[in-house]
This record gives C-alpha cells, structure tokens and sequence, in this order.
C-alpha cells in the first residue's frame, strides 16, 4: 500500500449543510451596503489602524496593486477610495492578523484539516515558515529556507527527464517573478508550464490571436467614455470586477447604451450606486443595462449569429448598417460570413437561444445606428466546448461594424486575476515562441527547449499517469481551480513532490504528493526590502498597461521570502551555483531582472523607469489597425459552428458561477448578497417550471450527476433554489461543483475546461 493511501484525506470538504436564509435578489450593486460589508471584513481581519493604512495607499501610484481582479486603475486615482467591496476583501485576506504556523500545524494534522470547509481552512490565516510533509507523515513540521531548496533540488536531479517536472503559476505573481520562474524553468529543460489562464481566458488568446493577431484585448478604460454601445456578454461584473461598473455608469452619463447578454439577470448590471458620489448614496443610482437578452447557457452563437443575420438584412436593404470602407481595407473572410449566415434559419436560431424576438430587435436597431461598440466578455463564453467560437463571434460582430482600431470600441476580455495577463506577457506559456527562445539565448546563454509543454489539463493527466512526478506552484489554489477534483487530487498525491509557494493555506496543501512543500512568499500589501531598501515590481492590467506595485505594510512575519528570491533559491540550489546565470544574485535584485526583461520582452524597454507613475501601454497591433502578421496581413472572419448540446428530458445544462462573497478559489464568506442567499454555498438556482416537473420544492435537497465517457461523477447535497433562469438551466458554484467537470472534456483548441455547460441529471433525497 503507497504511503498516500495510508493519509485519510477529504478531497472534498464537508458536503453538509450550513443553514440557508433566502432573501430575494438585490435589484442594484455597491451603495452603502457595500462599505458596510467591505470594512466590517478589513475591521474583523486587519483591525481599524491596518484596515485605513492599507487602503490608502492600494491602487495608488505610489502603492500597491490589489490583489484581487485586473480591472484597470485611472489615470489619476481618485484619493477617496479606488477600490471596490471585494478589493477590501481580498486585502483583508491577504493582510490578516491571524497566523498559520507551527503550533497550528502541531495541533492539527492534514487529515484534519482536509475535513474543513474552504471557507474554514482559508480564514486560518498567513502562512510564515516553510513547512514540509514528509512521507508517511501527516503533520507538517518546520524546515529551513535552505533544507527545503535542497529537497527540492534533489527531486528535480532525480526525474529521468525535465519533462516529468509541471511548474504551474497563478495569476497573482509579479512580473518579474514570472518572468523568473519561466527563465529557471527552461534552463531546467522543460516548457511544462501550465498556467490559470489555461482555466479561464485560453479561448480568448486563441480566437483573437487567429483573428486579430494578438490575444489580448484592444481598449483601454478612457473607451468606454467614448463608447456608443457597450455590450456585457457571460460576464457578471458587480461581484468579478466591481470597479468595472464605474465605467459603465460613465459611459451611460455619456449617452452610451448598455446591453447585457447572460442567463442571469445580475444585480450589478441592473442599477450601480456609487459609493464615492453623493448620489450614490442618497439617490436611485444608475440604471445601467438598457436591454438583457436573457440568453440560455451556451447559445451565445445562435443569437449571434441571430443578430448579424438581422443586421446583414438592414444592410442589403438600406446600406449604411456596416462599414464597408473597413471591411474592405482591413479583413478577409467576408463574402463567406455572409454566405454562412445566410443558410440559418431565423427561428431555429431563436429558439436555440431563447431570447424574446422582441429584445433581439431592439438591440439589432441600436447597434445598426452605432459604430462605437465595445464587447466585454468573461468565462461565460470562454468554458465551454466552443469556447473559441464564442469569441470569433463577437469579432465577427465588431469587424462588421469597423469597431477596432478607434476610440470607444474593441475587443474587451475581462482578466479574472490580477497579473495572470502578465504572466504570459513575460513568458509563462506551454508553447514554444521561437522569438522569445532566441532573445533568452541572446541574453543568457543558454539554448531553451523546443520541445511544446504541457498545459493544466494534460499536466493533470501526466501526474495522474506518474509520467509527471514533481509539482511546483507559484501561487494558487490548484487543485480547487482545476476541474474534476478527484481526479486531480490523485494526480497530485501520485507525484513524488509537491511544492506550493503561497501566502495563506489553501485546499491544494491538504491533498499532497508523497512529499509536500509549502514556501510562505510575502503578499502584493507587504514591504518587500533588501539591506533596508524597499523594492518595487510589476504587473500588468487586463488592458494592457503595466505599472509598479509597492507594499507597505509589515510582513506577516520575518521568515517570509519574495517570490523571487525563492525561485533564485530553488534554481541556486538545482543548479548548485555552476550555471552561466548567478541565480541568487538575479533574484534578489529587480532592478537588474527588469533589465534582463527590457532585451528579451518586447515592449518592456527601459522598464524600470517607464513602469513608475501610471505606468505604459505594451504595443497593440489591433489599436494601430495593424494585422501584417495575419495570413493576407488582414484580420479575419470567422465561420462558427453552433454548440451542439441534445439534452433528454431529465438533463439540465449547469453552469458553474461565484457566490458574491468569492473570488476565484477564495471563499471570503457564506453570502451572496445580490442573488439573496445567506450562510450557504451548496445550493443550486433551477427555474421554477423545472422544479415543477420534476417534483421540486424550494430548498429541496439534491444531488447533481454528471456523466462522460461512462463515469459518473457526483456533487452531493444541494439546496434548490427557485430563481429567474432559462428552462433546462442550472447555475451552481464553484469550486464545489468542480468535481462534475471531466478533465478531459474542454475547448477545442484551447483546452480551457467545460465548466459552464456541464450536462447534468438530478437526484432527489
């Protein structure tokens, strides 16, 4: 029997109940309620001094970027406050009193602990020393900074290839971290460098890389005061990004239009009240979405397609619909999309999508009248089988209608994560960029591999196999991030070693490899200094601009580590100081690694000076209406085919989604404020009409099965919750229906999980 199998270990968590309170859904976001709940958690976390010290100076020129989603800062940040409710959240978390260490883990075993909640193990508290699980033990115990490189160091030397090695990173690592981490990687031999954006936004990078030419979006956050039509698609801002809704208010004090395109109606796109305005506070707020087309789960290509068919009509009939002068000049592709279109009929399209005819004219009519259209999209289009077309079809849209290349329009994916763009701006990738290899080599030395790497859903195959064997993390909650958590978390105690680089403890620490390693790195608030001199690195927002950050505050504790100088630590001890790069010396000096990334990156000259202020914008084709690296050197129309989901009668679509007291894997509290749900997160939102059918009451309990490829998988005890979405709909959240997603089902091409249309039956307790 294998030492893993002798650990006790709840993958899971607790599936009991915790004692729901139903209220109904809020019909506006932020206001007053939100201060509230946004200091009562930095009061209950950080205490009064700490709380007003770290939020005046987060998202300040001078200070540190949030920890929490990529939404940009203004230019001039207002002093009042530039952060949103759960922006206070996540520092709160990041800057909690409350300490992991060796005491904690003395008293309570991983056996334990994985018994918790998330909610239970991620208020524990800030992680501040090394610690290490050895086998056949379930209680982690202290090690030196040093031991633990040489632990690591030894197991790398071990794997009879670098491919049997996956080294993952988060999104909320600096720039210069990242950049690091992947120059250490390939030095070390492999590309296995999977990363969140292979959860999320992949199928973003994919389709506007194979239409526009860059996988990135093309505003910049001064668009959407020019914006005529901002279109908000499979996206919920009020609780993913809140600052994004002062942004849409401008836009609508503007004369701007705001048309929403989800299953469910959000709060946060009904009416804003921003805090930081009297009227805010004191008034009604602003009414920001003009039309919902309350579409069913994964059919946004339908109706789409549904409303480029209208707009092709207009256009023949009358002309002046699209812009022809663009279309023309700038793409290929045309005569085919119209040809496509074309051979759908209206009303199958209609009632695939499920929207009211009605409210599809209305929009057809306002976007026939505009030019100025911007198209923001999160993970509701990305986490599906047709991910990638999802996207293609909004370019489709924005092509037609020449709305790149000019203020107030483009392409707008909303990054989840803090720097997970940057990320993969400074060479966090599984593929191979022959143009970056050949810079590395310039500079450094040494030739890089050519060989493609694995991303996250084939490294969790490989560990699951034992073809991989160590595991390291920069930052992360891997294991509930990733889909089918059973299955991940045998992959992850099938490996020799497990290393995870984290401020607080999370899930992935309580469900290890043979060995475990946990490195506590400082967080983004915390003074980062070196022989008494603060440092600085930095990120990069969902548009594009990347900027310094600066902590502030004391560390959590004195035997913490930047994750750099851990990442110099791992390779200094790998490479036992005999490698052609002075690991150690590189990481501790940023300066000098913002040097290195000034020759090898493009975009990033004299990084260290541009990056201080407000920071610049890295170079964007699209902006520049420059698609010369495109075959025809024009951006392209694309053909999309229409998801193809047959349900039975007793099948429901489930999509998974964030409570409101959630960010990502990070679980801040047991509410979600604006869909009306107190003190629980097993519940399952189910319209009313399919609870009838099948014999449903309110808060009947259920368990979700899914199956593939003759597996069932299970997600056990759910409370119904009756609320306004499409018919053969179910919205339930995450992580703990994480479990139903099968690995290796996800996008085409992108590899990007199903999670938000998982086919789903029902079963009644």
């Amino acid at each position: 029997m294998s030492t893993t199998k002798k650990r006790n270990i709840s993958i899971l968590g607790p599936d009991t109940l915790t004692g729901i309170k139903l209220k109904e859904p809020a019909t506006y976001a932020a206001g007053v309620p939100a201060v509230k709940v946004a200091l009562e958690h930095a009061f209950k976390e950080m205490g009064v001094l700490k709380s007003f010290n770290a939020l005046s100076q987060m998202n300040q020129e001078e200070g540190f970027d949030c920890p929490g989603c990529a939404w940009p800062d203004p230019e001039k940040p207002s002093k009042i406050g530039e952060y949103c409710e759960n922006g206070v959240k996540a520092i709160a978390e990041e800057a909690t009193n409350k300490k992991v260490n060796k005491d904690f883990f003395k008293k309570y075993s991983i056996e334990e602990l994985s018994k918790w909640s998330d909610y239970q193990i991620g208020k524990s508290g800030r992680l501040t020393e090394p610690m290490v699980l050895r086998p056949n033990s379930i209680y982690y115990e202290p090690i030196s900074w040093e031991n633990a490189y040489q632990l690591i160091a030894k197991e790398l030397k071990q794997l009879s290839s670098p491919d049997e090695g996956v080294f993952y990173t988060s999104g909320r690592s600096s720039n210069e971290a990242a950049f690091l981490y992947g120059l250490f990687v390939r030095a070390f031999g492999t590309n296995n460098m999977p990363d969140c954006s292979n959860m999320c936004h992949e199928s973003s990078g994919v389709a506007l890389n194979e239409t526009l030419g860059i996988g990135k979006g093309s505003v910049k956050l001064e668009d959407f005061d020019k914006a005529e039509v901002v279109m908000v698609i499979g996206q919920n801002p009020g609780t993913n990004h809140p600052r994004m809704l002062s942004a849409l208010q401008k836009c609508k004090e503007n004369g701007g239009k705001v048309i929403s395109i989800n299953p469910l109606k959000e709060a946060g796109l009904i009416r804003f009240k921003n805090p930081q305005e009297i009227k805010g506070v004191l008034s009604s707020g602003t009414a920001l979405t003009d039309v919902h087309l309350q579409v069913k789960v994964n059919q946004d290509v339908s109706l789409l397609k549904l409303i480029i068919k209208k707009l092709v009509a207009l256009d023949k009939d009358s002309g002046g619909v699209f812009d022809h002068q663009f279309i023309e000049n700038y793409t290929n592709g045309y005569d085919e999309l119209i040809h496509d279109v074309g051979q759908y009929i209206d009303k199958e399209l209609l009632d695939l999508c499920g929207v009211k005819e009605e409210k599809i004219n209305q929009v057809v009519q306002l976007l026939a009248e505009k030019s100025k259209i911007i198209i923001c999209w999160a993970m509701g289009l990305t986490q599906h089988k047709n991910g990638v077309d999802n996207i293609k079809e909004c370019v489709n849209l924005l092509l037609l209608k020449g709305s790149l290349g000019k203020l107030g329009a483009g392409t707008c994916p909303v990054r989840g994560h803090s720097n997970v763009q940057g990320d993969r701006s400074v060479g966090i990738m599984h593929h191979v960029s022959k143009e970056l290899n050949t810079a590395i080599q310039k500079t450094f030395g040494f030739t890089p591999p050519d060989k493609e790497g694995l991303d996250t859903v084939h490294a969790i195959e490989a560990m699951h196999e034992e073809k991989a064997k160590v595991f390291i993390a920069l930052g992360g909650n891997f294991l509930s991030a990733a889909s089918d958590t059973e299955y991940t978390a045998e992959a992850l105690q099938n490996c020799n070693l497990t290393v995870n680089i984290s401020t607080k403890l999370n899930r992935t620490h309580l469900v290890p490899g043979k060995i475990a390693l946990i490195l506590p790195t400082l967080g983004r608030s915390e003074l980062d200094a070196k022989d008494g001199k603060s440092r600085f690195f930095t990120v990069e927002n969902s548009m594009g601009k990347v900027h310094q950050s600066k902590g502030m505050l004391k560390p959590a504790s004195g035997n913490l580590k930047s994750e750099p100088e851990i990442i110099g630590g791992i390779a200094d001890a790998y490479f036992d100081n005999k490698h052609i790069i002075d690991w150690k010396s590189l990481s501790e000096n940023y300066e000098l690694i913002r040097k290195k990334m000034a020759l090898v990156l493009k975009g990033f000259d004299d990084l260290n000076e541009k990056s201080k202020g407000t920071g610049f914008y890295l170079p964007n084709n699209v902006r520049e209406l420059d698609f010369s690296k495109l075959p025809g050197g024009k951006a392209k129309f694309s053909i999309c085919k229409l998801p193809n989901h047959k349900l039975d009668a007793n099948e429901f679509l489930l999509m998974t989604i964030r409570s409101h007291d959630q960010f990502n894997t990070t679980i801040y509290g047991l509410d979600d404020r604006y869909r009306g749900v107190y003190n629980e997160r097993r519940v399952v939102f189910m319209n009313i009409k399919d609870m009838q059918k099948h014999n449903l009451k309110k808060l009947s309990v259920i368990n979700l099965i899914s199956s593939y490829d003759g597996k069932d998988r299970k997600a056990l005890n759910f409370l119904v919750v009756p609320y306004n979405i499409p018919e053969s709909n179910l919205a339930s959240y995450f992580p703990e229906t994480n479990v139903l997603v099968p690995y290796n089902h996800y996008a085409d091409k992108s590899h990007t999980p199903i999670s938000k249309s998982i086919v789903v039956k029902i079963e009644k307790l």
